[in-house]
């Protein structure tokens, strides 16, 4: 018996991406294209008609940008989004909305822009089409592993987040105070957007969040954002903790990746039995080996539970592998942070 096809709804004011969208998505036999909607108006009529799975939806349209119609539309009727825009912060004002992931709309004369933007969509969408929609309930228990390892004082604290994770991060920032020890955070996203992410973390946390920069030393009350398209390292420089920002093969899938930046850290010594490492949602394994051979070095280790996860990829392989000294909801990760800090 064939898999049912996932049903895409495209919205897009330009009749042009509407089409092209569409067109690229039913060549790929996992979708079925069950219609396409020009203005949130013509999309909230056609998801009664059609109930399609998953939206590809435009963030600039007329009558109701993609934002306002993600925010009203979630509480009425929750389903997957992914939002198509151009560069602009407004992709992160779309997720706090409900949307699942975005993918950026090629510029005038890009190089196999649309090709680039049709894989990226059909990767994406499909990943939304499993993803978990935010309901506000953490119903699932937090879980312990036993350890007999007598770690060092919090030092750093190490978080690698995907799908679902621009949100996850945000609000375990929020939830921790300003002179916090360092935090260096791989989150899988393109390049000028992890700018406009630090940016944005910058003006609603407590704590100075920056885009990584290769040769920064690493200072308490700071948030290191790492680029797009970069690894980025923990390194010993002239005894000072110090960022690392190089390019490099993808590893895990992934640049920048998150097991690159945890195995960094055990090279540090006594540095990694002082380290909180912390997998947030997404899909993948990335950082699941990586939060292994932390917790091996004596650092404490946390994954997102499944119930509060957007996607429960990452988390969840590390919670196979062992990875977990502790499995807890977003809302209750900055709890033994804050104990070990006390500690």
């Amino acid at each position: 018996m064939n898999k049912r096809r996932i049903k895409v709804l495209v919205v897009d004011d330009s009749m042009l991406f509407r089409e092209t969208i569409a067109k690229g998505l039913r060549e790929d036999p996992m979708f079925e294209v069950v219609g396409t909607a020009s203005d949130p108006f013509d999309a909230r009529d056609k998801i009664e008609q059609l109930d399609p799975d998953v939206l590809s939806l435009d963030v600039e349209m007329p009558k109701m940008n993609g934002i306002e119609f993600t925010r009203r539309l979630m509480p009425q009727h929750p389903i997957p989004i992914v939002v198509v825009s151009a560069v602009s912060a407004n992709v992160f004002d779309a997720m706090a909305a409900g949307a699942v992931d975005f993918v950026t709309k090629p510029g005038i004369g890009s190089e196999n822009g649309i090709e680039r933007l049709i894989r990226e969509l059909s990767i994406k969408l499909k990943i939304a089409a499993s993803a978990r929609l935010k309901t506000g309930q953490e119903t699932e228990r937090p879980r312990s592993a036993s350890t007999s390892h007598t770690r060092g004082a919090c030092r750093l604290i190490a978080i690698g987040a995907s799908t679902g994770g621009t949100e996850a991060v945000a609000a375990l920032l929020k939830a921790l105070p300003a002179d916090i020890p360092p935090v260096v955070v791989v989150q899988h996203m393109p390049p000028v957007f992890t700018k406009l992410f630090a940016e944005r973390l910058d003006q609603t946390c407590p704590q100075q969040v920056v885009e990584a920069q290769d040769g920064q030393p690493v200072q308490p009350g700071t948030v290191y954002i790492a680029p797009g398209g970069l690894h980025m390292t923990v390194i010993r420089k002239r005894g000072q903790l110090t960022i690392s920002c190089l390019e490099g093969d993808k590893v895990s899938g992934h640049c920048p990746s998150v097991n690159v930046l945890f195995d960094s850290i055990l090279e540090l010594g006594q540095v990694a039995s002082g380290t909180i490492g912390i997998l947030l949602t997404g899909m993948g394994k990335d950082g699941a080996e990586g939060l292994l051979n932390l917790k091996r070095g004596n650092a404490l280790t946390i994954c997102q539970d499944e119930a509060t996860s957007v996607v429960f990829g990452m988390p969840a392989q590390a919670i196979r592998l062992g990875a977990a000294c502790e499995v807890l909801p977003i809302g209750r990760i900055h709890e033994p942070i804050l104990a070990s800090i006390r500690e």
